[in-house]
């Protein structure tokens, strides 16, 4: 009779002491950041049409030589306008090439898109259907991967692009990508 008593207490605190750790855990920055299984390995083969001319493919081989950074990004992507201004300043420093990834959108849209805003990629790639960002790991957009100039993926950020991350995460993986050569 006695221990059923404290039975309802033991379960209150066991829950409180669940919940407290939940709190503790959440407290890291980067908590929503999910790392990906990429990083340090070869970047997935790919062969997409151009956006400004579909009949010609780029292929992940033909970017081999030089470190670039891939910005997925699609004309129906409310955080890719957010993040434009950016990744246009930051492509205008030429630090770094920048390719376009359109995901998941017309061409037509896109064109326009890059009209109206400007068209801070050295390339743009299509993929109307989004099959290359599956194998990429790619679930939503804005997203950007650093791949370095033998093909290995080196960071990836989920969302907008900002100056500080570009200063603070960015530069320095590139410098160091530089280092290495």
């Amino acid at each position: 009779m006695k221990t059923s008593r404290w039975l309802p207490l033991a379960a209150f605190a066991l829950l409180a002491a669940l919940l407290a750790a939940g709190v503790w855990m959440s407290r890291k920055p980067n908590r929503d950041a999910l790392p990906s299984p990429l990083i340090g390995k070869p970047a997935p083969e790919f062969s997409l049409p151009v956006l400004h001319d579909p009949a010609y493919t780029v292929k992940l081989s033909d970017l081999r030589g030089q470190p670039f950074l891939m910005n997925v990004w699609g004309s129906w992507c409310v955080e890719c306008r957010v993040e434009h201004p950016v990744l246009t300043k930051f492509a205008e420093t030429k630090r770094l090439r920048v390719v376009g990834y359109n995901w998941k959108d017309e061409p037509a849209d896109a064109l326009r898109w890059l009209e109206q805003f400007g068209n801070p990629y050295m390339v743009v790639l299509s993929d109307v259907e989004g099959r290359t960002a599956l194998d990429w790991g790619v679930y939503g957009a804005p997203e950007s991967f650093l791949v370095d100039g033998k093909g290995i993926v080196r960071w990836k950020h989920v969302g907008p692009l900002t100056d500080e991350l570009i200063a603070k995460e960015l530069l320095p993986l590139v410098a160091t990508i530089e280092a290495e050569r």
